[in-house]
């Protein structure tokens, strides 16, 4: 597998941890996967640690102490490596989103959130949440905001996306919000800086009913996918996991309509919300 890169470490705190870990294991003369075995853990997961895709868990940095003979470096370094915007469950698919090369992802219930607008983000966090303050609701909404400015790059990271028909006819937030919300991403689409298909309900069933799928790449690091359901999340590494999943992205695409048919029927659904006397 590729070796890490050089990482600025007065970049982030992420960044320190990993380059200090590339450099405290070279020092002690082993490889990814000799380290992973003394930790339980597979060669890929330290490349992760040492690219910043991966956050540094307190038990992990423990144990990095011990093998590597760092004093508590490690322990006194991750929670300040580990101090996010974002739920816990989500926290390190955010981070590792950030550094992605590639996303590939499968959205059977909303619009995800690289590509909401903030009054789609507002009646989706409300939704979650239907007793939380409006600063709690304003602090999750600039979070996800902050997210999409990963699209003002104009080439990276690529994001191709596949909604499910759901999303676009679920009414979120009102029809007015729905609107905005699809013309948005109808800009995105035509300006070629997504690629996004629909998966039509006459497709029936699909590989992917089960629920959310987010698959990145990385240039230095090996692939990962993170599944989430209701406040829970899981970030996952397997070699077999990840291939097995790119497949079923595959068969989405086979069976959803075809870019520029997704995006007609994404244009014509807004223009449906925009006239309100419309059902």
């Amino acid at each position: 597998m590729p070796g890490p890169k050089d990482l600025d470490p007065s970049s982030s705190p992420r960044a320190l941890l990993g380059a200090e870990l590339r450099h405290a294991r070279e020092k002690a003369g082993l490889s990814q996967e000799e380290l992973g075995l003394r930790l339980f853990v597979s060669g890929s997961f330290i490349g992760q640690l040492e690219a910043g895709t991966r956050r540094m868990q307190r038990e992990y940095a423990r144990l990095l102490d011990e093998v590597l003979g760092t004093d508590d470096f490690f322990q006194r370094n991750c929670g300040a490596a580990a101090k996010s915007r974002y739920p816990e469950h989500f926290a390190e698919a955010a981070e590792a989103e950030a550094l992605a090369t590639e996303i590939r992802q499968y959205a059977p219930m909303l619009i995800p959130g690289l590509l909401q607008t903030p009054a789609y983000a507002r009646a989706v966090n409300r939704a979650y949440a239907p007793t939380a303050s409006k600063e709690i609701i304003d602090e999750w909404v600039d979070g996800r905001m902050e997210r999409t400015r990963l699209l003002d790059d104009p080439t990276k990271p690529l994001l191709w996306v596949v909604l499910d028909e759901a999303v676009v006819r679920r009414e979120t937030g009102g029809r007015a919000v729905m609107t905005e919300a699809l013309r948005h991403v109808a800009a995105l689409v035509r300006r070629s800086r997504v690629i996004v298909q629909v998966l039509p309900f006459s497709a029936g069933a699909h590989k992917a009913m089960e629920g959310s799928m987010r698959l990145m790449d990385f240039e230095d690091a090996p692939p990962l996918v993170y599944f989430e359901g209701p406040s829970t999340g899981r970030l996952e590494d397997d070699p077999a996991t990840v291939a097995q999943l790119r497949y079923t992205f595959e068969l989405l695409t086979a069976s959803a309509l075809s870019p520029q048919k997704s995006l007609a029927l994404i244009e014509a659904v807004a223009q449906d919300y925009a006239h309100e006397d419309l059902p």
